[in-house]
């Protein structure tokens, strides 16, 4: 370490060499950074959104105020805050900021973070705030070995993750942590920061207009994350900026006329980013879904519940949700052959194979193209009558048979190919179906416990409706009723 320093410090302490005093990271924020990293909050009054958490008395403003020291779990999705808290967290007192990624760092590199923090606290007093984004990445034994050091206290965890904690850290590391669920930003927190990058001299420093119809589109696709709203307004600055050089891009001044939409700040010259402009750097709005976190059940969840319930269209923009976010066509696949015969059964028994015909597709063509054969299942699934009397019966004779109602197989029914089974009366007495006219006969197959039960229970829904009046029929026949 060469004296103590961390090669994963992120100094907190007093800005210099044109750093910003008072930024709650302390780090440089030169105008090369992205638009982002310039406009994060560098204190609590400038936190937008988040009010549940933050409010006078909150947990959350406790643990940054440094009211209330521990380690904590900041749960959300992307754009909402988590980075930004941390940051302020460790600015308080002059603690010392490490930040590590599950994503490129082990075990070697929390124990030497951890070393560190011993030393630090040892000598100087100071603590240190480790920050671990994307935590619930970190596996079992990577966790596990922060636990000592949280629970002495000989570092404060920030752990940021989009996914629920309950499933994806372990509970040891949960219960030593405080969880804060961080909620998307509304439209108006999202307009604010836009405001405030387009004016602040952090920001675009009111040399750009944002039109009304712009900064409604840019709140639009940014969909609650802070992030994406920064960052597709700097990229949309950028490009107004090239086309006011090259003369094609739209400018207001002083003596624009009273239908000019630029807002407010119209009076001062500057190129102006338009809703065409904005079209021009992004091309679909951001889909708020998470391929490995809670979005990623909730969606698939929604989607399924909704061709349980019939309805096609709400399906298809599950569907539509999940094919923008790059989810993978063949879990989509999967999860349909399971509705097929959860769901739909024997009402339509062309359900599995559309289901399991889109799989093939999704497997040996992939996407874009099976983004119909996935369609084409989701519509027909939906659209399909319903029956849950697969599953049902299924799952009634699994619960019995572990339950214990098993007995023995009925000595007729057992295996007569081999030496030695007609002797243990194998096979003796078995009655060939085929040998009838209608192939059913009278005979028992259950066990001597099971007889007479019932597990499967045709609806009368779709084709299954014949064999609503079909199987009492066989039973009658099969059981000599």
């Amino acid at each position: 370490m060469n004296g103590g320093d961390s090669l994963f410090d992120l100094d907190v302490g007093p800005a210099s060499g044109g750093a910003e005093p008072g930024t709650a990271s302390g780090a440089r924020r030169s105008v090369t950074s992205p638009l982002a990293v310039r406009m994060r909050p560098r204190g609590l009054d400038e936190v937008v959104g988040q009010a549940h958490l933050l409010a006078e008395g909150a947990p959350l403003r406790r643990l940054v105020e440094g009211a209330a020291p521990a380690s904590v779990l900041l749960y959300g999705p992307p754009g909402t805050g988590k980075t930004t808290i941390a940051r302020l967290m460790a600015g308080h007192g002059s603690r010392h900021f490490v930040a590590l990624s599950a994503l490129s760092s082990g075990v070697k590199e929390l124990r030497a973070v951890i070393d560190d923090a011993r030393r630090r606290l040892d000598y100087t007093g100071q603590t240190t705030v480790l920050f671990i984004d994307e935590v619930h990445r970190f596996s079992k034994t990577q966790q596990d070995a922060l636990l000592g050091a949280v629970e002495d206290r000989l570092v404060l965890l920030v752990g940021a993750t989009t996914e629920n904690p309950s499933f994806s850290v372990v509970s040891p590391l949960l219960s030593r942590s405080l969880v804060l669920k961080l909620e998307s930003l509304t439209d108006a927190d999202i307009g604010v920061l836009l405001d405030r990058a387009v004016a602040d001299p952090r920001g675009l420093a009111g040399r750009l207009i944002l039109d009304a119809e712009a900064r409604a589109q840019l709140v639009r696709l940014a969909a609650g994350d802070a992030r994406r709203a920064l960052t597709v307004l700097e990229a949309a600055a950028d490009a107004a900026t090239a086309l006011s050089d090259t003369g094609a891009a739209p400018e207001t001044d002083a003596e624009a006329g009273p239908d000019t939409e630029a807002g407010p700040d119209a009076e001062r010259a500057g190129p102006v980013i338009d809703a065409e402009i904005v079209r021009t750097v992004v091309e679909e709005a951001s889909v708020r879904y998470d391929r490995a976190g809670d979005q990623h059940y909730d969606v698939i969840s929604a989607f399924i519940k909704s061709i349980r319930g019939s309805d096609v269209d709400a399906a298809l923009h599950y569907l539509a949700r999940m094919i923008v976010a790059g989810e993978d066509p063949r879990f989509i696949a999967r999860r349909l052959m399971v509705h097929a015969s959860e769901d739909v059964g024997m009402a339509d028994p062309t359900a599995l194979p559309v289901a399991v015909a889109a799989a093939q597709v999704a497997q040996l063509v992939g996407m874009p193209e099976a983004r119909l054969a996935l369609a084409q299942a989701t519509v027909h699934l939906a659209t399909a009558p319903k029956s849950n009397a697969v599953i049902s019966a299924v799952d009634a004779a699994i619960a019995e048979v572990r339950a214990g109602a098993v007995g023995a197989v009925p000595p007729h029914l057992r295996d007569g190919h081999y030496a030695g089974a007609a002797r243990l009366g194998n096979a003796i007495g078995y009655r060939y179906p085929h040998g009838v006219p209608e192939a059913v006969l009278t005979q028992q197959y259950p066990p001597d416990e099971l007889v007479g039960r019932d597990y499967y229970q045709p609806t009368g829904h779709g084709a299954e409706r014949a064999l609503a009046d079909r199987v009492p029929k066989l039973r009658r026949v099969i059981r000599g009723e």
